[in-house]
Parts: C-alpha cells; structure tokens; sequence
C-alpha cells in the first residue's frame, strides 16, 4: 500500500456522531481486508482510520462483529487478513471441485516442513543432520512453490548456503499468529509429526 493515506478520504469523519465514526472506520479496514490476499500490517490500516483511533480495538469489534459469518479476521505475522473459516473448507472444496486441502504434500512433506518451522532459519545440510539422509531439492521446491518456506539468511560458512524459514503461508495454513504459537512438540508427536531434536543448531 501507499505510505501516504490517499488526499481524498476524510480520515476524521467529524460529520459522524461517535458511532457513526466508529462502524464507518470498521467497515473500511474489513474493505481493506477484504481487498488484499496477504497479511495487511496494522501501520496500513491506521492509514484509512482516524489519527486518535486504535486500530487493535477495531479489528476485536470487527471480530466480534463477524462471529456468525463464514470468515474471520485473523492475525498472521505481523498483519491481519480474512480467511474463511475452517468449518467451510468443505462447502468452498466442494463448489470448486478442488481436492482436499494439502492432499498434494505427502506426510514426508509436512514432516520436514514442520521440522524447518521448530528450526529455522536451518539449511538442507541441517536437516541432513535431523534425519540421517539427504533432503532432495525437490522436497524443499515444492514447499517453496506452494509459499510454506522461503529462503532466510545465508549461514556464515564456506559456500554461505541459503537456509530456510517458515513463511506467513505457513503461519495462514496452520492458523497460526506467529511462530511462537507452534504447539508444544508433545502435541505435534501426539499428531505423527514429530521432528527429531538430535541437533545443537539451527542453521548447520
């Protein structure tokens, strides 16, 4: 988004009673929601908002206000974004004639993508380290493609190789707010998923 609000929106609202303010400002950030398909950063929604308004309190009225809708407003990273709600997954799977969600990573997939969000930032050798065997290009290609993992910062060794990091995707997919809302590791072993923990680091 622009870093200027746009000249022509009256952020003040003056002419609105105090209620009128409010729901006019709530209906503007879930607009802007609404328009965008990734996270939108709090600095961003104040932009469409009164100076003197908290954007945090907005977006609880605006959850509240849609607490019997099909979506929700949720935080993923460091912004807020609607997503529909898991219940509907079905009915919009069914409309599309879409398979089931993830149907496309095997379990082998999701283990190692699980192992790079306790991990990360981790290289492929890292991993190599966790499972006893070479993590092929193709395995990390096709969590790549589908925006669960992304390069992170180069390890400080010879040939500085890329290592790996969990995205906001991963956070959206998972419903997640940030990575520290990963479950405990007896919850993800209870799951089948469990990363090994044989490692000191987590970018060898």
């Amino acid at each position: 988004m622009s870093g200027r609000p746009a000249p022509d929106l009256d952020r003040d609202l003056a002419h609105l009673p105090p209620e009128g303010r409010w729901r006019e400002w709530m209906l503007r950030i879930e607009a802007v929601l609404f328009a965008y398909a990734t996270p939108v950063p709090r600095a961003d929604l104040a932009r469409v908002v009164g100076p003197g308004a908290s954007v945090d309190l907005l977006l609880d009225d605006l959850a509240a206000d849609l607490a019997e809708r099909p979506y929700e407003v949720v935080r993923i990273g460091g912004g807020w974004m609607l997503r529909t709600r898991p219940a509907y997954g079905p009915a919009i799977r069914a409309a599309a004639d879409l398979p089931e969600a993830g149907g496309e990573l095997t379990e082998g997939d999701l283990v190692v993508l699980v192992t790079i969000a306790y991990h990360q930032p981790i290289t492929r050798d890292g991993l190599k380290e966790i499972f006893g065997r070479e993590i092929s290009r193709d395995l990390i290609g096709r969590l790549s493609a589908r925006g669960l993992v992304a390069p992170g910062r180069r390890y400080p060794r010879r040939g500085a190789p890329y290592t790996y990091v969990p995205t906001d995707a991963f956070l959206a997919r998972f419903g997640l707010a940030t990575l520290d809302d990963l479950p405990d590791p007896e919850q993800v072993e209870d799951a089948g998923l469990e990363p090994p923990t044989d490692r000191s680091d987590g970018a060898s």
